[in-house]
């Protein structure tokens, strides 16, 4: 069980006054931390320093394996829940037939709409170099296909050297 929390319990507490709080969250007031790992030690549960920079420091009583136990659990449904976007690729040309492009517009739909980021090529050969216009209406052209679930990050269209990119983010989902 790995909780990062570094909280002081029982015998590590050692401050002349500490603010008590219960387990059943009511407010026991200030007193010695004897006092207070008394009161622990007769309810059978542990005296936990859960803030430590006020003054008096505020320990809570409670069972701390199971405060520690419900922190990893909770870590790891946060985990799990968590949703990561990967980055999706899509070549095209600047010679694009209209059918290739919607295909590989359908694509990029369903990369968006799956909550993915669409990266968008067109790598330039020859003397394709001279007119990158051509690459850029494309471009335009893809985006109006997929713009209902995707919108352009802030570089917009752009050349990277022989290439011309562009980056789409999924739009959110409206709840």
């Amino acid at each position: 069980m790995a909780v990062n929390r570094n909280l002081d319990i029982n015998e590590k507490i050692n401050d002349r006054e500490v603010r008590v709080v219960a387990d059943n969250g009511e407010q026991l007031g200030i007193m010695s931390s004897r006092e207070a790992r008394a009161i622990a030690d007769e309810k059978g549960l542990d005296l936990v320093k859960i803030s430590p920079n006020n003054n008096p420091p505020v320990c809570k009583i409670m069972d701390y394996s199971k405060y520690c136990y419900d922190l990893a659990k909770k870590e790891k449904d946060n985990r799990r829940n968590q949703k990561l976007s990967e980055i999706k690729e899509v070549w095209l040309s600047m010679t694009i037939d209209t059918h290739d492009l919607e295909t590989k517009a359908k694509q990029g739909y369903k990369f968006l709409a799956a909550g993915d980021k669409v990266r968008t090529s067109i790598r330039m050969k020859g003397r394709q170099q001279a007119h990158p216009e051509f690459g850029f209406q494309v471009m335009e052209k893809f985006f109006e296909l997929v713009r209902e679930v995707g919108s352009k990050d802030e570089k917009g269209i752009y050349r990277e050297g022989r290439n011309i990119v562009m980056t789409l983010l999924p739009l959110k989902k409206k709840v």
